[in-house]
C-alpha cells in the first residue's frame, strides 16, 4: 500500500498531480516534470535529515497513485499531507493510506501528533478527516497551533491524532472483533 519514495514514480505521479481536481491543494506545487522530479529528490533528501516522512501511495497492483506526508517534523509533531490521483478519489485509498501511514508513524517513529490543516474550501478532504474515528477537530483545543496557521484570516481548519487516541481505537476494535468470533463460536 505504502513504499518510500523513488524518482521511478515521479512519471506517472506528476500527470495524476497536475489534474485541476488535485492540483490546487497539493502542498509541493511542481509544473513541469524536471521540477516534481528535483521536488521528489529533495523530499528524499530531507527525510534522510529527519525533517519529513514521505511514502507513495499504491493501489492493489503496486502504481503509484499519490503520496502521504508528515512536513514540518519536530518534537514528536508534524503536518500530514496527502494528495491522490483523480481516477482514485472515492475508492478507500485514503482510508488506507492513513492507516498504514499513521501505524508506521506512531509504532516505528517517535511520532506523538499528527496535525492535518485542511482549506476551508477543500469540503472533500474535510469530510474524509471527519470519517476518521480518531481524527479529532482542534480549532479549539490546539488554539496556538490554528492561529498561527491562519495569521492572515481563517484559511485552514486544524485537526489532529493524537497517538493514545489512535492506539486507544485500535484496541477496542481489536477487542470487538474478538468477542464477534467468540459469538460465532458459542
Amino acid at each position: 500500500m505504502l513504499k518510500k519514495r523513488d524518482l521511478n514514480d515521479c512519471h506517472v505521479l506528476f500527470n495524476l498531480m497536475v489534474h485541476p481536481d488535485v492540483f490546487p491543494f497539493v502542498r509541493q506545487k511542481a509544473y513541469s516534470l524536471e521540477e516534481y522530479m528535483f521536488l521528489t529528490k529533495q523530499t528524499m533528501e530531507e527525510e534522510e535529515r529527519g525533517n519529513i516522512i514521505s511514502r507513495t501511495i499504491l493501489d492493489e497492483w503496486n502504481n503509484p497513485i499519490g503520496t502521504i506526508n508528515l512536513y514540518d517534523v519536530q518534537d514528536g509533531n508534524g503536518f500530514l499531507g496527502t494528495w491522490l490521483g483523480q481516477p482514485y478519489f472515492g475508492k478507500g485509498y485514503n482510508k488506507l493510506a492513513k492507516e498504514a501511514f499513521l501505524s508506521e508513524l506512531f509504532f516505528e517513529k517517535d511520532i506523538h501528533t499528527v496535525f492535518m490543516r485542511i482549506r476551508k474550501e477543500n469540503i472533500r478532504s474535510q469530510k474524509a478527516a471527519e470519517k476518521i474515528p480518531y481524527v479529532t477537530l482542534a480549532n479549539e483545543t490546539r488554539k496556538d497551533v490554528f492561529d498561527r496557521l491562519n495569521k492572515d484570516g481563517h484559511i485552514y481548519n486544524l485537526y489532529h491524532v493524537e497517538k493514545d487516541n489512535y492506539m486507544l481505537y485500535h484496541l477496542r476494535a481489536k477487542q470487538e472483533l474478538q468477542e464477534e468470533d467468540q459469538l460465532k463460536e458459542a
